[in-house]
């Protein structure tokens, strides 16, 4: 069943994300306003495979949770800027890692009974290492996990991150799974 929208009042706006108050209708005719965040600018992630079936983590602290975790590389994507551009530039500043070529998993909507935030998640086979991350403020760890551990630290809490979440479970459902050197058709 469909909701019908009436109207939308802002309560905040930034070059980041906005606020609004979105006045609707549900199908058995209540009607009431519900707090809506859209985010400015769509994300791409990357989930970067190396050929010793190890991804690419960032150990992270989040201040909106207060709380550490595992996370892929991730970001806005960026006026003229294509999905797969924003995913390799983030993946070389936030680790100095240049990924494959990537490939698109998925595109999702995390929140989106509440939040408006579209984000594209790829993965990549391999990976060059280019130096040491531009951007110095992303993550206090970078490390190359084995996939096999990747359960355990989801079982443990220690990843939770949406996206994260998305594409490493993404990739551990697929049968073939094993990074694939460049140049190697799937």
């Amino acid at each position: 069943m469909e909701w019908t929208v009436h109207g939308r009042r802002a309560i905040y706006e930034s070059s980041w994300i906005s606020l609004d108050l979105v006045d609707v209708e549900l199908p058995d005719g209540s009607r009431f306003e519900q707090h809506v965040v859209r985010m400015a600018r769509p994300v791409a992630a990357v989930v970067v495979l190396d050929e010793r079936d190890r991804v690419l983590l960032m150990w992270r602290h989040r201040h909106v949770t207060d709380t550490w975790g595992w996370e892929i590389p991730a970001g806005r994507i960026e006026e003229g800027e294509t999905p797969e551009e924003a995913a390799v530039r983030e993946a070389e500043e936030e680790t100095g890692w240049r990924p494959g070529p990537p490939r698109l998993l998925v595109v999702s909507q995390p929140s989106s009974g509440s939040v408006d935030s579209r984000h594209h998640i790829f993965r990549a086979d391999g990976a060059e290492h280019i130096g040491p991350p531009t951007d110095i403020t992303e993550a206090e760890r970078i490390a190359w996990v084995p996939l096999s551990e990747v359960r355990g630290l989801i079982t443990e809490g220690k990843i939770v991150n949406g996206p994260t979440l998305i594409g490493l479970l993404h990739v551990l459902s697929d049968p073939g799974r094993t990074a694939r050197p460049p140049g190697v058709p799937d």
